[in-house]
């Protein structure tokens, strides 16, 4: 009877392997070539806030996309909500073997601590690093956005009509100051009697609310125009643009639809530039560990009107839009001037350069 069975099953074996003879597909080989296209390398983000932010964090997660569409890569983007759950999120990566983990505004002392902890993990920020050196396993990018700031400035200048403009800023740093003190360089260079207000928000990024209020008592003071820098809580200063029928400008991203015939021109930190460029160092096998300087020479810094943008050109007020052609040619005699390096914007990480100690002296 044994006999019997192990001769049935014998006979089973032979058949199955006759069948895939004929035609079944056998398993491909675990040492067979990944087809073409396949993802050679993996990254991860981790942002700040959670996407939906309109400006810095939609900027950053444009350029995942962007290296997932045109690279050989597959990158996550792992949101948070806030501080408290940054490191944890940022050590989960690490824990999931990602060829580069990119850290979106993380704090300077965690973020490279953990790059010293780790030497063997691949590192970026796409976002400033505030220290003179960096862990040779880790990248980080500053972009002058002081010099896309003082175009705005100009523009504001020459526009307003009270002589009184605004800033509503997320908080009092160089990283953010940047855009202030270029933007009221920019002001006073055209408008020399004019007024720049500025509120700090004390790093509250996530707060409408709080922007909208800000904003309305810079309106309430006479501001004609506010130039926004606080991430979604920015939202509220357009808002309050729309309701007094009165100005603002937008940031990181281009933001001139979202209140159109409002927002003048948006000033442009090209996050989804720096978030995409450590990727493909990673693919092209020439990332190394360092600072990286980029500015309106490289175009990472710029105004939604380099991209075409003509929102409030169209929709703004006539009396307005009128003025915009001689305002674009006066633009642009700056912007040669600042990338020729004939004329220097002060730069908030290094305030003690004489355009910076000139103008904090205003």
């Amino acid at each position: 009877m044994k006999k019997s069975l192990l001769f049935v099953l014998s006979l089973l074996v032979v058949a199955s392997m006759v069948l895939t003879a004929c035609g079944a597909t056998p398993a491909a080989p675990a040492t067979e070539a990944p087809a073409a296209g396949a993802p050679q390398f993996t990254c991860a983000l981790i942002t700040p806030n959670p996407l939906g932010d309109r400006s810095f964090i939609d900027a950053s997660a444009r350029g995942i996309k962007k290296a997932n569409e045109d690279l050989p890569v597959k990158c996550d983007i792992i949101e948070t909500n806030g501080v408290a759950e940054h490191e944890t999120a940022l050590r989960g990566a690490i824990a999931q073997n990602y060829d580069l983990v990119l850290g979106l505004a993380m704090d300077t002392e965690m973020f490279v601590g953990l790059a010293e902890e780790f030497p063997d993990q691949k590192f970026a920020s796409p976002s400033e690093i505030f220290l003179e050196t960096l862990p040779e396993n880790m990248i980080a990018y500053q972009i002058d956005v002081h010099e896309s700031s003082f175009l705005v400035g100009l523009i504001v200048g020459s526009l307003t009509q009270t002589k009184t403009v605004g800033a509503v800023v997320g908080g009092d740093a160089p990283g953010l100051n940047q855009f202030y003190y270029g933007y009221k360089q920019g002001v006073l260079e055209v408008c020399p009697d004019c007024q720049v207000l500025v509120s700090y928000l004390g790093f509250d990024f996530s707060n409408p609310t709080l922007g909208l209020e800000t904003a309305l008592g810079q309106y309430d003071e006479g501001a004609d125009i506010i130039y926004q820098v606080a991430g979604r809580s920015g939202e509220g200063v357009l808002e309050a643009a729309a309701q007094r029928d009165l100005y603002a400008i937008g940031v990181d991203s281009n933001q001139d639809d979202i209140q159109p015939g409002h927002v003048i021109v948006s000033s442009l930190k090209k996050v989804e530039s720096t978030t995409y460029d450590p990727i493909k160092l990673v693919v092209d096998g020439t990332f190394a560990g360092g600072f990286q300087r980029r500015g309106l020479k490289e175009g990472f810094a710029g105004l939604s009107w380099d991209e075409g943008s003509t929102t409030f050109e169209t929709q703004g007020p006539a009396e307005i839009t009128a003025k915009l052609p001689g305002i674009k040619a006066l633009v642009e005699e700056w912007r040669t001037k600042i990338i020729s390096g004939e004329y220097k914007v002060c730069d908030a990480f290094v305030a003690d350069t004489p355009e910076c100690v000139e103008l904090l002296a205003k």
